[in-house]
């Protein structure tokens, strides 16, 4: 005896239908239109996060750097350092000065200067960012050149809170 053997796909309807390709092509578009957003803010959040870090990483080490002036532990006269204990450039943070102890050698506050990342990226990570001087006024726009206070970054975008980047 023969057996009869359903088969679920017949000759006629071996593959995809007009209408359902255009249906899924508009299900997957509307998922793609909602999951857009999500990855775009994903992305600023992950930049301001990073933006947080250095800030902190930067101003960290500023203040260490004249933490060891004001205490002695970096010599008061040497090259990197002004009138006030601030470092002269943020590249001083990362070759260091003198020690003012009787060992000698060099106290390093960064390994590297970090980049800006809202910064243009083909400039150095020195040159991303706007540098105030310990003389110069709060929202001073220029860098009086002779020390370096505190650090900012140049992008005039709006975070996610509401405020702006320059003013973190």
């Amino acid at each position: 005896m023969r057996r009869c053997v359903l088969r679920a796909w017949s000759s006629s309807s071996r593959g995809l239908t007009l209408i359902e390709l255009l249906v899924t092509l508009v299900i997957l578009s509307i998922l793609a239109a909602a999951a857009m957003p999500y990855a775009e803010l994903t992305v600023r959040r992950e930049k301001e996060m990073e933006l947080r870090r250095t800030l902190r990483q930067v101003r960290g080490a500023i203040d260490s750097f004249h933490e060891d002036w004001r205490t002695g532990g970096i010599s008061k006269t040497g090259d990197g350092v002004s009138d006030d204990g601030y470092p002269k450039t943020l590249e001083v943070l990362v070759a260091g000065v003198e020690a003012g102890d009787a060992r000698g050698g060099k106290r390093k506050y960064l390994r590297r200067v970090p980049r800006d990342p809202f910064g243009d990226s083909s400039d150095e990570p020195a040159d991303q960012w706007v540098v105030r001087g310990y003389q110069d006024e709060p929202d001073a726009r220029s860098w009086n050149r002779i020390d370096v206070y505190d650090i900012r970054t140049e992008s005039q975008l709006t975070a996610i809170d509401g405020t702006r980047y320059d003013a973190w």
